[in-house]
């Protein structure tokens, strides 16, 4: 798979899950907004025909004009929040926020919400969104869209930024999910690449390199590292620093143990390389990772 698609498997992946659909459920709950986890590149309303979808999104949503105006407010929030949190608003006044989900320092989804006021519109507001509606050829009567849009929920300043600081501690979490994600997956893959696995699972220790897998599996390097990229969707070197930065995971919940000792168990041949691609990998330092773990 290319990267794109890699991605938008994990982003299915996780949309699927039950912790996501757990956590959807919870939030939908408490806060009455719309939330969505969609790929980095979507040409559709996230929101639409979704739970708690605003009945006046909903009304834009019914013709291609206005339709496209929502969706280039899309294509701006993306462009807004590709490494942070970030919030825009649409013509019509309401608000979209959206929360980067990143597996290490690469953006491979967001988790979204909003169609919400920041502060009570005015009658003013109202008239030219109810002129832009008719302009794009809404249908709606506009007592219909008088009654959606004032009924709109709005969230202050501090509750805005609650919720999304939710999303955010969420999206961190669905970060980790999808690295176990991506050292797990295993659809449907030749029996080459699951010996592979194995035997990088049982030598992940040692100085390991492409032609030594390779030869443990009775294959040409040129040929084991096209079908490996095949069959996992990324090559062997990423691969096999997953499986290490996992285990060292793992090892940093012994307060006893040394960073230095832990990237050597797991196969590192030096100290900053482990601390590089640990980094890389999981967003944070291997000390800021320990430092953020809950104690006993």
């Amino acid at each position: 798979m290319n990267t794109h698609e890699d991605s938008n498997h994990i982003i299915s992946t996780l949309a699927h899950s039950q912790v996501y659909q757990d956590y959807e459920r919870a939030f939908n709950e408490m806060t009455g907004l719309p939330i969505n986890l969609r790929p980095i590149e979507s040409w559709q309303l996230p929101h639409h025909g979704r739970r708690n979808e605003n009945s006046f999104c909903a009304m834009m949503a019914e013709r291609s004009r206005t339709c496209a105006a929502c969706l280039q407010t899309q294509q701006q929030l993306n462009n807004a929040a590709k490494c942070a949190p970030a919030t825009v608003t649409c013509q019509f006044g309401l608000c979209d926020s959206a929360v980067p989900v990143r597996t290490g320092e690469k953006t491979i989804g967001y988790l979204q919400t909003g169609q919400v006021f920041r502060r009570k519109p005015s009658q003013a507001q109202f008239e030219k969104a109810a002129k832009l509606a008719k302009d794009g050829g809404v249908t709606a009567s506009r007592q219909e869209m008088h009654e959606a849009y004032f009924n709109t929920t709005v969230l202050p300043a501090k509750r805005h930024e609650a919720a999304i600081n939710l999303l955010h501690i969420f999206a961190d979490h669905l970060g980790m999910v999808s690295n176990q994600i991506m050292v797990r997956n295993a659809n449907a893959e030749p029996p080459m690449i699951t010996r592979a696995k194995q035997f990088i699972e049982e030598h992940h220790t040692e100085d390991l390199s492409l032609s030594i897998v390779s030869r443990a599996v009775n294959t040409s390097t040129f040929y084991f590292c096209k079908m490996f990229k095949k069959g996992t969707g990324i090559n062997f070197t990423d691969y096999l620093s997953r499986i290490r930065i996992e285990k060292a995971k793992n090892l940093l919940l012994n307060p006893n143990l040394r960073i230095s000792e832990i990237a050597y168990e797991v196969g590192f041949q030096s100290l900053t390389h482990f601390n590089r691609i640990f980094k890389k990998l999981a967003g944070q330092s291997p000390t800021h990772y320990r430092g953020h773990l809950p104690t006993a």
